[in-house]
């Protein structure tokens, strides 16, 4: 028997569990006791001494029953338990499984609710106990705790867990009332529970492997985010945007930071200030991506399309610009005018662009001899996230995009987006079928002739790290 099941059968509702024997023998013992009462009682109250005799034996048993008690309180009926080798009393608690580390000790599992809570305090002593205690009223388990020092003031960033039917109000209340300021709370998931170093440094290890990992390592780092990226000499033309500082530039809810090839990267949060501990987060996670320079992981899969030809899929970077400006040259102005929306002549343009691991992620398909045919681009759009299809016309109605496109939607949700969405006309049926044969819900839309389809991206879908590391699949 496990100490847990003996301390579940030993006590219920508090109070320890009699076996029936154990009243017999109270009970027999309790009738002799009273026969015995009764038959000094006679024999002393018919003497000549009676009534004093019983008067003194009384108050003997009155003090004798005092002294025990007082002695049975001082120092307990049970021996230590070093003493005799055994282990300690069971404490009572309600019977049931006994508890995990990790759950509430007083929840069913699965009813605890993990929250993120951000509050500004005054820089004096007592003023995180006062805190601590306010939750502790709550039933707040504090699971972990940052202190971001200010000029004015300390920001203190926790981790929750709270009872599930308590509200963020009631927890922002109690906060407020132990002097805490510009409360932000949200609700946590299962990925908040690492701790801070140990999130930094596997963000800065992903963005080591792949220049496209920086925004979303930033958007991790700092939470609720929008990120853009503005190259340093636009597609089109004109005046670039202000250069920064080395050092970057922090304007409370809003950082600018020098990104490569002489852009301006800039994270703003609306809704919650930086703190120079973020800044310097992110500035050292930037200046890590731009000592590294252009790279991308250099893995590739082997596709056998249903006429047998092999296709390779691989990821793709600036370093691919000659063979794509190619596969522009062989595709028709109806192709390319479908894909990007404008003058046909313009298409070139874009491509350094798309490209660019820094602005998101590019998959291309290649042949045997190495020309690309077909081009796929997950694209990182502030908060959203989008992706684009172009295929060689001779290569078209083969399955290559929607083996791209299937292949993009993966890389979406490994990077936790919430949506995907591409922008196309309705005469591009080709696309069409495809975003409908990922299988999720989605959204249609018409925005001045142009047809947007948003797929919503299923939370509990898993991305199947065995298909990325297929080395040969079957196109169907």
């Amino acid at each position: 028997m496990t100490p847990e099941m003996s301390d579940v059968t030993r006590t219920k509702h508090g109070r320890p569990v009699h076996h029936w024997r154990r009243d017999v023998v109270e009970l027999a013992a309790l009738f002799t006791a009273v026969a015995v009462a009764d038959g000094v009682a006679n024999l002393i109250g018919h003497g000549p001494d009676g009534p004093a005799l019983l008067v003194i034996s009384a108050a003997l048993l009155a003090a004798t029953a005092g002294f025990h008690t007082w002695w049975a309180r001082r120092h307990g009926h049970a021996p230590p338990a070093d003493d005799t080798g055994t282990r300690p009393t069971a404490q009572a608690r309600p019977a049931g499984p006994a508890e995990q580390p990790g759950t509430a000790t007083d929840e069913p599992a699965g009813v605890a609710a993990l929250w993120r809570m951000r509050t500004t305090v005054q820089d004096e002593p007592g003023s995180l106990a006062a805190l601590c205690t306010a939750l502790a009223g709550q039933r707040v388990d504090i699971l972990s705790l940052q202190t971001h020092p200010l000029a004015d003031g300390t920001v203190d960033e926790f981790l929750l867990r709270a009872p599930g039917g308590l509200e963020a109000a009631a927890i922002t209340r109690a906060v407020a009332l132990a002097g805490g300021v510009s409360t932000w709370i949200e609700r946590a998931d299962a990925h908040d529970l690492v701790d801070a170093p140990t999130r930094v440094l596997g963000l800065a290890a992903r963005t080591a492997l792949d220049a496209a990992e920086l925004p979303l390592a930033l958007r991790q780092l700092l939470g609720r985010c929008t990120i853009r990226s503005l190259p340093g000499k636009p597609v089109g033309g004109g005046r670039g945007p202000q250069p920064v500082p080395v050092e970057g530039v922090l304007e409370d809810t809003v950082m600018r930071l020098r990104a490569p090839e002489g852009g301006v990267l800039t994270v703003e949060r609306p809704y919650l200030p930086f703190t120079p501990t973020e800044f310097a987060r992110a500035r050292a996670l930037v200046e890590l991506d731009n000592r590294l320079g252009p790279r991308i992981p250099r893995g590739e899969d082997v596709l056998t399309l249903p006429a047998g030809d092999d296709i390779t899929v691989r990821r793709a970077d600036t370093g691919d610009l000659a063979e794509a400006r190619a596969m522009h040259e062989r595709c028709s102005p109806r192709t390319l005018g479908l894909r990007y929306h404008g003058p046909v002549g313009d298409a070139d343009r874009y491509l350094n662009h798309l490209l660019s691991p820094r602005f998101g992620r590019t998959l291309a398909a290649q042949t045997a001899s190495g020309r690309i045919v077909g081009l796929g681009h997950l694209l990182w759009d502030g908060d959203e996230t989008e992706v684009a299809l172009l295929i060689e016309d001779d290569w078209q109605q083969r399955g290559i995009g929607a083996e791209l496109l299937g292949r993009l939607v993966a890389m979406a949700e490994e990077a936790r987006c919430a949506s995907v969405y591409a922008v196309t006309q309705a005469s591009n049926t080709g696309m069409v079928a495809a975003m409908r044969g990922l299988g999720l819900p989605l959204d249609y839309q018409i925005e001045e002739g142009t047809l947007v389809i948003t797929a919503r991206l299923a939370a509990t879908r898993a991305v199947s790290s065995h298909d990325a590391r297929t080395a040969r699949t079957r196109l169907t």
